[in-house]
């Protein structure tokens, strides 16, 4: 059976699976910077006879085709950036670039899909259709490496019926996996605002345009587009982590900025949204006697999983790792560039559950103590090769 087959292959590429993963944590490069990750990609590929192509790039993309005719294609994809996060772990494999860590598990979603094309290359005399390998640079960074990609061509020549990603999810333990079919993730777009008024003596507020108290008048106000503008049915998140005024105890300045996100599911909205918020905004500002730059930054769209895919992906899951190891997952208001090939070709994203709470492993992705149970390489490389093979109806 070939589900015996990946699972004999995947035992035996795991231990260099572990080692790929510990080399590129230990060696993270920031978004559209990951040079020598995708060299170390490359030279995988290389060694095991995978023909490849770059575009993006820093971007990967290697071909296996069966042996068995079939016109089917399907793609994997993996992403290769790390973030701007300094790690606080003591691992033998902590990161060696000061201020960079693989903190997001992209090394992880890397070092499976190197392990999974290692399977499906020996196996390839056993099943047909062809598998596109997508090692993608810039997952954290507007606007998104998938979207470069995308513009060159990855999902043509030959075209995917079907692409699968995977991703880190520390709550779910390690050895289980997560799905959701229909709309999963969130856009997200950043709001950049400034607030200009007439900066003075605190003492002397009636000489002043403050523009703090403007400012503080914008964000309690533009929660109103949540809570009285959205349909109560639609998921819609309005934040501001960043505020800096620069003034000081007595002193008010001349301007505030003001940094934000605005995430939710649904497109028409989300524009809807966006065009309520800057006239607020502006709006407030002038009626107070300031004035208001709104910029909205657009960033990744909201990402689907199309229903038929994935019903099959977790059957797949199911088959492979027994139906107590496959769980439901509800919305998650994160947001992920996965979601521009969800927008052009059928998609499935899943969770690969990392966490295990004995091994000091359930911290949030972006925390500079995150890391992950390693027993979770033991899934990922060949789940993805056999939910891939199933799909391609071998």
């Amino acid at each position: 059976m070939i589900k015996d087959q990946i699972q004999e292959q995947a035992a035996h590429i795991f231990d260099e699976v572990v080692a790929s993963r510990r080399h590129l944590h230990a060696n993270p490069e920031l978004s559209f910077k990951e040079f020598e990750t995708s060299l170390f990609v490359q030279h995988k590929l290389k060694s095991w006879g995978i023909p490849f192509t770059t575009m993006a790039n820093t971007g990967v993309v290697g071909m296996i085709k069966g042996d068995l005719p079939s016109d089917q294609v399907i793609a994997l994809r993996a992403d290769m950036d790390a973030l701007p996060i300094h790690e606080a772990n003591d691992k033998p494999y902590v990161s060696k670039n000061k201020g960079v860590m693989h903190a997001c598990g992209h090394d992880v979603h890397t070092s499976s899909l190197l392990g999974t094309a290692y399977i499906l290359n020996r196996l390839k005399a056993e099943f047909a259709g062809t598998i596109k390998l997508i090692f993608q640079p810039g997952e954290e960074l507007l606007p998104g490496g998938a979207s470069i990609m995308i513009k060159e061509g990855v999902l043509e020549n030959p075209k995917p019926d079907h692409i699968i990603g995977q991703h880190v999810m520390p709550f779910i333990d390690a050895g289980k996996v997560g799905f959701r079919s229909g709309i999963y993730m969130a856009s997200t777009d950043e709001l950049y605002v400034t607030v200009t008024g007439k900066g003075g003596h605190g003492a002397q507020p009636h000489q002043n345009i403050d523009p703090v108290l403007i400012a503080s008048h914008i964000i309690v106000a533009l929660q109103q587009i949540v809570s009285r503008n959205a349909d109560p049915r639609l998921p819609s998140v309005l934040s501001f982590g960043k505020v800096i005024a620069n003034g000081a105890t007595n002193i008010i300045p001349n301007e505030v900025k003001l940094e934000g996100t605005f995430r939710t599911l649904n497109e028409e909205w989300r524009a809807e949204a966006k065009r309520l918020m800057k006239k607020m905004a502006e709006g407030i500002a002038e009626s107070m006697g300031g004035s208001c730059e709104f910029k909205i930054m657009n960033g990744y769209p909201f990402l689907v999983n199309e229903p038929v895919l994935t019903d099959h992906a977790r059957a797949y899951a199911e088959d492979y790792l027994g139906k107590e190891n496959v769980l439901d997952l509800d919305i998650w208001m994160a947001a992920e560039d996965f979601a521009y090939y969800s927008q052009v070709t059928d998609a499935c994203f899943y969770r690969l559950g990392t966490g295990n709470a004995e091994k000091g492993t359930t911290y949030s992705v972006h925390h500079p103590n995150f890391d992950v149970d390693e027993d979770a390489l033991k899934v990922s490389t060949g789940l993805m090769a056999y939910i891939a093979l199933k799909e391609l109806g071998n």
